[in-house]
């Protein structure tokens, strides 16, 4: 099989704070195993990352603490550096868009779009805080809404009642930084006409899912984006800390870091050519068509990577001779929570990598959140569930056959491999399975369903064990040695097997059992064959895991912040006949598209069997347009017709909250119930 080259690229975690778990699930665990199991295959692949080190929340946290961003982002990068070293990444390199090889890739970027004549500078009215000397963006101003009175409010937005309105409106407005009124002042930014690629783009994503098979997850929010329609978007902010706009006259304005971040890939391969002194390696991965490329990503990077940044290099390649390789594929995932919460520093609800292998070998975590991947939906990490995987699977499944199997070896053959003299049926049947293993799982693999080659990788562990358990060698030690020996031979070249399919997912415990074993890894696809040769000479065995205690377990679980009860909601009671004022029906949904200006409103257009309607729901936030043709849902059927954002309602559709901060589920109603039936 000719060998590919392939540049695999993940998220450049923001430099403001700890590496977690969920971090590890969604962008980086999945991508270190495709690269490490690319590598054992042969293939030519470069694996870049870094720190994302420009934007306002590092300059909130460096003035909050008093110290200077470069502090804090020199803080973070090494942090979080030794952390991903510490967890096994295998990064190529790990960079930083503070280097002046970032600044100066980023700025060629912008130069470019620049002299092309592609970006358009418009000017706008932004809040300005006088006392911090700096241009607000929205999420740093608060005040009341303009309509529904809500104090909570952002500068241009209220999420309580999903108003949008201009800044100017906005009542008692407070800075968030200073708790100073902000001022209303003039500014100019440049904006890069991301509409004008939209066709190009859906070109690409069609085309890139119709050759390797994109996720669904991934075209969903694609779709969503390209049925809103893509509108232009501001490559400047007015700030102090970031890449400098390249322009002359132009002052305390920065690259907007959704521009600047992602060009971090290409300055990382930059740095890495630089390292390596091979000024033309950036070039042979990033510019040859040839060329895999495969962004690893979490669901909320999605836009960035699958539309912008290719834009991006669409805007460059058309006025550029030197062309960018787009996205191959991005496959992203879900998220990760914590004991069925979200992930929260301010909380204290989660752990950091650091804390985490403080405690516990790295190849244990690597395990349990590779079998829990959120490869298709959010899933939890569970402590019990650490602890059982740990013990149950790593412990009594994988040590346990590469421990007995030692230990017979060192007993009854002095420490070497036996030969393989007598096969049977059995035999043959557990070769023919190593022979075929590492082909299912390598596909696998290839199509990004890590989680399940995790799954096939323990089944070797687990037929080895049935094959150790069937062929009874305590029994063939004694009454045919031959038999014993050939048994223990397949057992130690399915060690073997394991140790080199098992590398991506566990490499530190790979290194160990190629030690124990004195050899070296082979090549991938053939590892089921490799024969460790008659007489060569093992080491001593090592204990590869060790359980974990119920009291280590449950130490962890008390730590974790008490849930306060929810205190009883006082509701307004109402009578029997209030109720049956409202007419409760079932509708199925035919049409639905999102509200112009507003993030959080549907238009729907339903069936009640007996009429069709149009209603508007809030539920933009939690369902695509297309997700919801076909569903049959209760909704409110005597409701007074209300207009929101201009669109008449004429009912509602029920929905119930959940965790997630703006996030509802529908409730849906059996597809066999027939449309406009009361509800009870």
């Amino acid at each position: 099989m000719a060998k590919e080259k392939i540049l695999v690229t993940s998220a450049l975690p923001y430099a403001n704070g700890p590496i977690h778990l969920g971090h590890l699930s969604g962008a980086y665990l999945p991508a270190d195993i495709y690269v490490r199991y690319k590598r054992l295959k042969g293939d030519d692949i470069i694996y870049v990352c870094g720190s994302d080190e420009h934007g306002v929340p590092i300059t909130i946290t460096a003035d909050k603490e008093k110290i200077t961003p470069k502090q804090v982002i020199d803080r973070f990068h090494e942090a979080n550096k030794i952390a991903f070293e510490k967890f096994g990444m295998s990064f190529d390199i790990y960079s930083r868009t503070s280097l002046p090889v970032h600044h100066s890739t980023s700025q060629e970027f912008f130069k470019c779009f620049y002299d092309a004549g592609l970006l358009v500078e418009k000017k706008s009215m932004q809040f300005f805080d006088e006392k911090a000397k700096m241009f607000l963006p929205d999420r740093y101003v608060e005040g009341t809404c303009p309509r529904c009175g809500n104090e909570e409010a952002r500068s241009d937005e209220c999420e309580k009642c999903g108003s949008l309105y201009d800044p100017s409106e906005l009542k008692n407005p407070k800075s968030k930084i200073t708790g100073e009124t902000p001022v209303l002042k003039e500014t100019s930014h440049w904006f890069f006409p991301l509409g004008k690629y939209q066709e190009r783009l859906v070109k690409y994503v069609d085309e890139m899912n119709e050759k390797f098979g994109w996720k669904d997850n991934v075209l969903q929010y694609c779709k969503g984006w390209f049925n809103d329609g893509l509108k232009d978007r501001a490559v400047t902010r007015d700030l102090d800390w970031g890449v400098k706009v390249p322009l002359d006259g132009v002052s305390n304005k920065v690259l907007y870091v959704w521009f600047e971040a992602v060009l971090g890939y290409i300055s990382a391969a930059k740095e890495l050519s630089e390292k390596r002194n091979e000024p033309e390696l950036w070039k042979k991965f990033w510019q040859d068509e040839k060329t895999k490329y495969i962004a690893f990503i979490g669901k909320d990077n999605v836009v960035f990577h699958t539309i912008i940044f290719p834009a991006m290099l669409m805007a460059w390649n058309d006025a550029k001779s030197e062309k960018y390789v787009y996205p191959q594929n991005v496959p992203a995932n879900e998220f990760l929570n914590f004991e069925g919460k979200k992930f929260s520093k301010s909380r204290g609800w989660g752990i950091d990598v650091t804390d985490f292998l403080d405690l516990f070998p790295a190849d244990m975590l690597r395990y349990t959140l590779g079998a829990n991947l959120p490869e298709n939906k959010d899933t939890d990490f569970y402590w019990k569930e650490f602890q059982s995987r740990t013990n149950g699977e790593l412990a009594d499944i994988l040590g346990n056959f590469v421990n007995r199997t030692f230990t017979f070896a060192h007993k009854h053959f002095d420490g070497k491999v036996p030969a393989k003299v007598k096969s049977e049926k059995i035999d043959e049947e557990m070769l023919a399975f190593l022979s075929e293993a590492p082909k299912k799982i390598s596909e696998l693999i290839e199509n990004y369903k890590i989680k399940d080659a995790i799954f096939e990788m323990m089944n070797v562990a687990r037929a080895g064990n049935k094959y150790f358990n069937d062929s009874e060698p305590w029994k063939s030690s004694k009454t045919d040695k031959e038999k014993c020996a050939t048994t223990i031979n397949i057992c130690l070249n399915t060690i073997y097997t394991l140790a080199e399919i098992f590398e991506p997912v566990i490499p530190f415990t790979s290194k160990k059992i190629f030690d124990m074993l004195d050899a070296k890894p082979t090549d991938w696809m053939n590892s089921g064959l490799a024969n460790l040769k008659e007489g060569h000479k093992l080491n001593e065995p090592q204990i590869l895991f060790t359980k974990i205690e119920d009291a280590v377990i449950d130490e962890q679980i008390n730590k974790l912040p008490k849930v306060e009860e929810t205190p009883k909601e006082i509701v307004e009671e109402i009578s029997i006949d209030e109720f049956k004022r409202v007419k409760l029906r079932v509708a199925k949904i035919l049409e639905a598209e999102n509200v112009k200006k507003s993030d959080k409103l549907l238009k729907l257009q339903i069936d009640l069997g007996s009429e069709k309607r149009q209603l508007v729901a809030g539920i933009a936030k939690s369902y695509l347009p297309e997700e919801l043709i076909g569903k049959k849902v209760l909704v409110v059927a005597n409701l007074k017709p209300a207009k929101l954002f201009g669109v008449e309602s004429q009912g509602m559709v029920l929905a119930l909250d959940t965790s997630e901060e703006g996030k509802v589920k529908l409730i849906e109603i059996d597809g066999s119930i027939e449309l406009g039936k009361t509800a009870k």
